[in-house]
C-alpha cells in the first residue's frame, strides 16, 4: 500500500473527517467520524483484528437496549454493533460514550513508528476503541452477542501516541484480554494506596468483577490494612467466597446496592470502614453518593466506571460536606499492562475468579 504524504499529527487528528469546531478540530476520541483507510501515516501501525472486548457499561447498555419481556434480542446487539462501527469509523457507543479495547496480530508497522511494534507481533491495544480507527469485515458473523468479547475479522490503526502490549505466552488469550481491558484500575489503586493510605482500609465497589478483583489484589500488594469487596448480589458474594476465591483478596465480603447511597455507607462501615480509599468499579449510574460516603474525612475516591456522572460526584461532595479527594481513572499508568498481568500470575485467587467469570 502506498504511504501517506500529507503531514500527520502523533494524536491521530489527520484521522478526524469532522468539521472544525470553533477553529479546532476535535481529537479522535471526541470526533463523530474517522477516516479509516488502511494505507499507513509514517508513524502509524496498522492491526489485524482478531478480537474486541467491549467495554462493559457499553455492552450492558446494548443488552437494555434491545431487551424485551426479558429476552435480549441478540441479532439486533449485534446488527448495532457493525452499525456504530461502520458509521464512525471506531467503535463509540453513543449512549455510554464508551468503547473498549481489541487483541491482533500487527500487519505493517510505519517507518517512524515509535510503538515499539513488529509485523507478526499478537497484541492489545491499551487506548480506547472510542479513538482508533477500526473495520469489521466479517459482520461479527461468529458473535453470538451474549458476551463482552467479540471473535471477528478486519483492521485496526494506532497513531503515533497509541499504547499496545504484546500479548504473553504463557496465559490463554481471553484471560489476557480480559486483564489488559481494565489494568489502570489495578496499577492507580496500587500508587494511591502506597503513596497516601498504607496500612489503611480500602473498599472495592464491584469486587467481583474484573478491575474489582485486581484492585483487590493490588490494594493488597501495597500495605492495605483491611479490605473490604463490595458486592451487589448474595451470588456475587457466594463467587467470591466459593472454593476460597475471597482468600487473600478481601478481609471482608458485604452485600449492598452501590446506588442505595446510606445502605452503602452502612455496609462499609460495619465491615471495617469507613474506608480511606474507596474504588468505585461498578458499570451503572447513580453510584457517587454512596461511595462519597462510604469514604473516611481526607480520603480517596478512586472511580473507573465509564457510568459515573462527574458532576454528580462534584456536586454530591460539595453538598456532603465531604472532605474527599476523588480521582478520574483514566486507564493509563506506566507500567500497568506488565503489573496487572504479574498480579494474575502471583494471586492465584484473582485468576480462579477472572477464569470462572470468562468460562
Amino acid at each position: 500500500m502506498a504511504p501517506q504524504t500529507t503531514p500527520s499529527d502523533p494524536t491521530g487528528l489527520h484521522r478526524v473527517l469532522d468539521a472544525p469546531r470553533d477553529g479546532a478540530v476535535p481529537l479522535p476520541q471526541a470526533a463523530r467520524r474517522l477516516d479509516t483507510r488502511p494505507e499507513l501515516w509514517p508513524d502509524e501501525v496498522r492491526i489485524r483484528v482478531e478480537r474486541l472486548n467491549l467495554d462493559a457499561a457499553s455492552f450492558r447498555q446494548l443488552e437494555r437496549a434491545h431487551a424485551s419481556g426479558g429476552t435480549v434480542d441478540r441479532d439486533a446487539l449485534r446488527a448495532e454493533v457493525v452499525d456504530i462501527v461502520a458509521s464512525r469509523g471506531k467503535m463509540q457507543n453513543p449512549e455510554t460514550g464508551s468503547g473498549g479495547m481489541l487483541v491482533g496480530t500487527v500487519e505493517e508497522v510505519g517507518p517512524a513508528s515509535r510503538l515499539g511494534l513488529r509485523v507478526g507481533d499478537r497484541v492489545a491495544t491499551l487506548v480506547s476503541l472510542t479513538l482508533t480507527p477500526l473495520v469489521i469485515e466479517d459482520g461479527l458473523a461468529r458473535w453470538d452477542a451474549r458476551s463482552e468479547q467479540v471473535p471477528t475479522d478486519g483492521y485496526a490503526i494506532l497513531f503515533g501516541r497509541s499504547i499496545a502490549a504484546v500479548l504473553p505466552e504463557d496465559l490463554p488469550t481471553p484471560l489476557s484480554l480480559a486483564v489488559l481491558d481494565v489494568c489502570g484500575a489495578p496499577a492507580l489503586t496500587r500508587r494511591v494506596t502506597e503513596e497516601r493510605y498504607a496500612g489503611g482500609v480500602v473498599a472495592v465497589v464491584g469486587a467481583g468483577g474484573k478491575s474489582g478483583s485486581l484492585s483487590l489484589a493490588a490494594a493488597r500488594d501495597a500495605g492495605a490494612r483491611h479490605l473490604i469487596g463490595v458486592v451487589p448480589t448474595q451470588a456475587e458474594a457466594g463467587l467470591l467466597r466459593e472454593g476460597g476465591l475471597a482468600e487473600g483478596l478481601a478481609d471482608a465480603v458485604v452485600v449492598a446496592d452501590a446506588r442505595d447511597q446510606v445502605a452503602l455507607r452502612d455496609a462499609v462501615e460495619k465491615a471495617g470502614g469507613p474506608a480511606d480509599v474507596t474504588v468505585v468499579c461498578v458499570d451503572v449510574p447513580g453510584c457517587e453518593g454512596g461511595a462519597i460516603l462510604a469514604t473516611a474525612d481526607c480520603g480517596t475516591v478512586v472511580f473507573f466506571s465509564m457510568a459515573t456522572s462527574f458532576s454528580a460526584a462534584a456536586l454530591g461532595a460539595e453538598g456532603l460536606a465531604a472532605d474527599v479527594t476523588m480521582l478520574v481513572g483514566n486507564g493509563y499508568v506506566p507500567g500497568h499492562a506488565a503489573y496487572a498481568l504479574d498480579l494474575v500470575r502471583r494471586h492465584d485467587s484473582v485468576r480462579r475468579l477472572l477464569e470462572r467469570r470468562l468460562g
